[in-house]
């Protein structure tokens, strides 16, 4: 799983044999700097325990280390900028995160440009001295998981040892939380931004002090037409891949009884930033219980006596582009207010492992404008490349948004939702997620898409358009693309702004609903598909666009719900049965299943010139009941013939009644008598790749999406949203490779909870559905994967009572 690197490095560990009370022990903590109790529940859920805020982060760092050393040991390489130095230049991250798996190089120059010394100092500076002492608390948890954590240890084998295993700083936590900040902005644009180094000046030097009449980079710019330029692939706000559900259901929707709040971010199963699920107390100033992302000390999505919360994410964009005309002599200087300008140069270096285990230098000068970091877009289109004559810079406003883990810590201690809808407008924070939250005693549940994002008024974007601002836009849309070289074109103020640049928090979409709320990834307006929300700025979100399959599928759960035509008992949206909704895997693109397979079956059809035998498949699908539950028979076909249509077959052509805002969540519908050779093409390669994995066209869906942990074969359900499936457990892996593998680089259901507050405390049921630990040897590496597959809902302990009464309860000490 991790890389082994021999070196003569010795463990930390041994350095604390002849002064064990410094690296810890377990008594009661009393004349300790740092003490927490960690207490086990079922799944291994620590629910940690400290009197205070030093001690909470202690508790936390021990934790999370102990179950997943390897993965954050990897990771705060990462967020250094030291993974060539241990891991070599070309090679790329095991797993999957927010800046996708760049090559170590890349991302090491990335991180030391842009996660750099004063951005972390300036985010550390704004901060309350709890949350700077919960941080320091962990870092000395962590670390002693490090010190007790040597070469040859049983636990977190992988990694044991290892010269990259290391004890941090706060920095290193700082650095981990300010990058969280930056998955909406500029962790998609990670290589462009470490590979944008000057063009060769020599033309320039020769050029004429006056800017030429006839700039021929800026001809190729205005010459750039819609459609040509190439869309980044964007981690986070892409049009697929990551992302999430979440409901809130008010009492008229519960019957007068508790709000419930339901949330499913479909997130990473492994790699940095998988969720990490705790619980945190001090008494008398924090009890929230939730999730988080490993590194992080606070809890992200979760609840606490009296509020719960969750989050998916927005399509608001939180960046924008800047383009400059450069001096004509040289293309490290811009041209401001009529004014050459010199960029900020950093001079980079980066130790590279080499191949015989020792160290080679590489060294770039990276750039950085009044804006942001200048980025090289010439993978988009070549015109877009740094030239002697114009370049780009990005800005993501949360790289200058400080209080957003200010913003989830009031949070983790609101009182009620008056207070969590309060702080969320304070802070106007929150960096590249909307936000659903549900309270006690409050009969309407709340969505919002307040935090952070760019405030650029269209009067704005159309004085200040560059030549490639239509081209951009129509790969990037949303995007703000302004001439930097005006400082009138600078991001807007509005008078309630909390951040210079941002939207104030009385123009962002916001909504209060006794019956529901939700969001499936698509934008703010359908946040109730009864009371669509418009008029909120361009950047937030289309209000006139296609929904997407889930999406669709979501509403229409709430709806049918509501209106009692699901088959499940009554009209109520009560915690019992939204748990039982949320899991039993509808397809929303089986509703077009009878039109499609009449123009594909009997077949046979034909592909490439070739003729494929489709009648098994067509009798798979006949008998298919429309859903991917793990007892589901034929439903690998179907996604396989679905994901190929909405791939090839643009909508206009595919669907008989086009889309009708009036109406998003029924259309597009009907299959046109047209769309036939193209769906027989894409149903005959489906039946093929079907065909060559080995799996009969009628097998269990079980028995192909699965995981494949501890020596066992989950059988696992739901699948991917471009299907249309709400229940998201979607696998990279091919069907040919084996089937549906979540053992690769799955998304999906990741942290889910359901929560209601009934007179008598907060009653919760959630799953982690990846387990806690990534590490084999722990009891905890598969046993919560095991009761998702079984779609067995832990009820979770809350207060001392039930933590003390689990059947699983185990305690322990951790004092220094």
């Amino acid at each position: 799983m991790y890389p082994a690197v021999r070196s003569g490095w010795k463990p930390l560990s041994l350095i604390c044999l002849a002064a064990l009370a410094a690296c810890g022990g377990s008594g009661d903590g009393s004349s300790s700097k740092y003490s927490a109790e960690i207490r086990r529940t079922e799944m291994g859920i620590p629910h940690i325990k400290a009197k205070d805020w030093t001690g909470l982060g202690y508790g936390a760092g021990y934790a999370q280390a102990q179950d997943n050393l390897c993965t954050m040991a990897d990771s705060f390489l990462t967020y250094r900028g030291e993974r060539s130095r241990y891991l070599g230049g070309d090679a790329q991250a095991v797993y999957d995160s927010t800046i996708d798996r760049p090559r170590n190089l890349d991302s090491d120059f990335f991180f030391r440009h842009v996660v750099s010394d004063d951005a972390v100092a300036a985010m550390i500076q704004a901060q309350p001295d709890k949350l700077k002492q919960l941080v320091d608390g962990f870092v000395a948890g962590y670390n002693r998981v490090v010190r007790e954590t040597p070469a040859g240890a049983k636990t977190n084998a992988a990694c044991a040892g290892q010269p990259w295993v290391q004890a941090i700083t706060a920095q290193d936590i700082w650095r981990r939380m300010y990058t969280a900040n930056l998955a909406g902005g500029y962790s998609n644009f990670v290589a462009q931004i470490a590979n944008a180094v000057p063009p060769a000046a020599a033309a320039a030097a020769t050029a004429s002090a006056k800017p030429a009449k006839a700039r021929p980079a800026v001809t190729q710019l205005a010459a750039l037409k819609p459609g040509q330029v190439v869309a980044p692939s964007l981690q986070v706000g892409g049009t697929t891949g990551i992302g999430s559900n979440m409901y809130g259901f008010g009492q008229q929707a519960t019957g007068g009884g508790s709000s419930v709040l339901f949330g499913n971010p479909h997130w990473y199963w492994k790699g940095p930033d998988r969720f990490y699920q705790s619980q945190l107390t001090i008494p008398g100033e924090i009890d929230v219980s939730g999730a988080s992302f490993l590194g992080i000390p606070m809890v992200l999505i979760g609840f606490n006596n009296d509020v719960a919360w969750s989050h998916t994410v927005s399509t608001a964009r939180r960046f924008g582009l800047f383009m400059y005309q450069l001096a004509p002599n040289d293309p490290t200087r811009y041209v401001r207010d009529g004014k050459t300008e010199a960029m900020q140069a950093s001079k980079i270096t980066v130790s590279v492992r080499n191949a015989s285990g020792g160290q080679d230098q590489v060294t770039r000068t990276l750039y950085k404008t009044v804006h942001g970091p200048v980025v090289n877009l010439g993978a988009m289109d070549p015109a877009l490349g740094w030239t002697t004559q114009s370049v780009f810079a990005i800005r993501d406003i949360n790289a200058y948004n400080y209080r957003t883990f200010r913003n989830w810590l009031r949070w983790n201690q609101a009182k009620s939702l008056d207070e969590f809808i309060r702080i969320q407008k304070e802070e106007s924070a929150i960096p590249w997620v909307n936000t659903v939250a549900a309270g006690r005693g409050n009969a309407q549940v709340w969505y919002a898409d307040i935090g952070a994002v760019p405030n650029v008024p269209p009067a704005q974007l159309q004085a200040c358009a560059t030549p490639a601002s239509a081209a951009i836009n129509a790969a990037l849309p949303q995007v703000p693309v302004l001439a930097g070289g005006s400082s009138q074109c600078d991001w807007s103020s509005d008078v309630d702004s909390v951040q210079a640049g941002a939207i104030g928090p009385a123009r962002m979409p916001n909504l209060l609903r006794s019956d529901y709320v939700g969001n499936m990834n698509d934008s703010y307006w359908l946040s109730n598909a009864s009371a669509p929300l418009t008029g909120y700025p361009a950047i937030f979100g289309s209000t006139s666009s296609a929904q997407s399959l889930r999406t669709r599928l979501g509403h229409t759960m709430a709806l049918q719900r509501l209106a009692g035509t699901d088959g499940y008992p009554g009209k109520l949206a009560t915690s019992d049965i939204v748990r039982q909704m949320v899991l039993d895997s509808r397809v929303y693109s089986a509703r077009f299943k009878d039109e499609a397979l009449a123009q594909v079956c009997p077949g046979p059809v034909s592909t490439a010139g070739e003729t494929v035998d489709v009648s098994a498949a067509c009798t798979a699908l006949q008998a298919w009941d429309g859903t991917g539950t793990a007892a589901s028979r034929g439903s690998h076909v179907w996604d396989e013939f679905w994901k190929r249509v909405a791939s090839q077959i643009k909508s206009a052509d595919l669907y008989a009644v086009p889309f009708d805002a009036a109406d998003p969540v029924n259309t597009p519908r009907g299959i046109k008598p047209t769309a036939k050779a193209a769906l027989q093409k894409a149903f005959a390669e489906a039946v093929k790749a079907v065909q060559g994995s080995g799996f009969a066209m009628d097998a269990a869906r079980g028995t192909v999406l699965f995981s494949q942990r501890g020596g066992e074969k989950i059988a696992l359900y739901g699948g991917c949203g471009e299907v249309g499936y709400f229940t998201i457990t979607c696998s990279e892996n091919k069907i040919e490779q084996g089937g549906y593998s979540m053992d690769g680089q799955p998304h999906g259901n990741s942290y889910m909870q359901v929560v209601s507050f009934p007179s008598a405390g907060v009653e919760a049921h959630t799953f982690l559905t990846f387990s806690l630990s990534d590490d084999p040897a722990s009891a905890h590496y598969v046993d919560y994967t095991k009761a998702y597959g079984a779609r067995q809902w832990l009820k979770l302990p809350f207060t001392d009572s039930a933590i003390q009464a689990s059947p699983a309860y185990k305690t322990q000490t951790v004092s220094e």
